[in-house]
């Protein structure tokens, strides 16, 4: 009998269906099943299947916490470095041994459609920073928020480029592995990027602004794979933090902190307790504790384990305060000497180029022919 309850098993599929509600992803079970099945039946055949694959004491890698809610339910957090393999190798394991109820990526909605990408063209669409990106970016996000985010992609392309790898891999590892799990919904976790962008230039004045533009602007280390993996070190990391937070500490707030609050939310709402179906209504309810795998970037994982126990509002985090009077005659400052040198620029260019022209010897005979047509009085 056990060959024939892995057979349904086989046959039922997990394709992910992206869902406009909710900024999840719900598994689909997809015909196949024994006709004799009730939808019921299959639902509980399934289940037991997956919780017989579950591990009672999982062997998960070092990178990973596990947090435990208040029902019971427990949530694995998956640190991880956004350029490595050994992460993508980390979240595949951690997914495999514990057969999640819920998926959580540190993505948003505006950066969902790296989960649907190859490799190939994401390496390509990250190196290439046109114009139609800068204009896009200025369209969501404003015209400051537009032109940091394209220096942030500058520097993903600039270690994109030095590493020959396309970011984001371990959330099109946890999509993949997560389609694998019957029943498994798969929930974007973070911040929108429009609202963290807009609040981080809010919280910088405007020569925090200039100062970090302009180093972004030439940032040229080099950056090697073991750079990259020395990250999922937490100590490495909460250096790196106490470095930007001694230069920016408004900036730390608004896209590390802010964001690991956002984060610890949306886990927690990942782990409730589970209802299962029932064969009819009078039938009693019960509920299982869930279980949840959280990927995020190593250096979110203190935080979440800060905010755990805590009480927390989001709605604080999720308003975006609108710009001082100097932050604005800054910016139309800024503006105005912009559109002047712009200005400038071009005149020096055509006087250049109206000098250039008439010099040429073709230039000067047409001249010479219409003087001399042209009537003496």
């Amino acid at each position: 009998m056990e060959g024939q309850d892995e057979q349904p098993l086989r046959e039922a599929s997990t394709e992910p269906i992206v869902t406009s509600g909710g900024s999840e992803v719900v598994p689909r079970v997809l015909p196949g099943e024994p006709q004799n099945l009730s939808d019921v039946d299959a639902f509980h055949l399934l289940l037991e299947m997956k919780l017989k694959r579950r591990q009672e004491r999982p062997n998960l890698p070092c990178t990973v916490t596990e947090l435990v809610a208040e029902d019971g339910s427990r949530v694995y957090v998956v640190g991880t470095a956004h350029f490595s393999d050994d992460s993508k190798k980390d979240v595949a394991k951690t997914i495999r041994e514990v057969q999640p109820d819920v998926v959580v990526v540190e993505l948003c909605q505006y950066r969902v459609s790296m989960l649907k990408m190859d490799e190939r063209t994401l390496l390509r669409e990250a190196k290439e920073i046109s114009l139609e990106k800068l204009q896009q970016a200025v369209r969501q996000n404003g015209v400051m928020s537009g032109l940091m985010q394209m220096l942030l992609l500058k520097v993903s392309a600039h270690i994109t480029e030095q590493l020959g790898m396309a970011p984001g891999g371990e959330f099109r590892e946890a999509f993949k592995e997560a389609s694998k799990v019957p029943f498994c919904k798969f929930h974007l976790g973070d911040r929108p990027i429009p609202v963290t962008f807009k609040r981080a230039i809010a919280a910088l004045s405007f020569w925090q602004k200039i100062k970090l533009a302009w180093g972004l602007c030439f940032l040229s280390d080099p950056i090697s794979k073991d750079d990259v993996e020395r990250c999922k070190q937490k100590d490495l990391l909460e250096q790196m933090m106490a470095e930007m937070i001694g230069e920016f500490p408004d900036l730390h707030r608004t896209i590390v902190s802010e964001r690991d609050i956002y984060l610890t939310y949306m886990l927690r709402q990942a782990a409730r307790r589970l209802e299962l179906p029932r064969a009819s209504d009078a039938e009693p309810r019960k509920c299982v504790p869930s279980v949840v795998v959280g990927v995020v970037g190593m250096g979110h994982v203190p935080g979440i384990e800060k905010n755990w126990t805590t009480d927390l509002n989001i709605q604080e985090i999720m308003t975006v305060p609108p710009p001082s009077v100097c932050g604005r005659v800054s910016w139309l400052a800024a503006k105005a000497a912009f559109l002047g040198l712009l200005g400038y620029g071009l005149y020096w260019m055509g006087r250049r180029a109206s000098s250039l022209v008439l010099s040429l010897p073709a230039a000067q005979y047409c001249l010479q022919r219409a003087s001399e047509a042209w009537p003496h009085k």
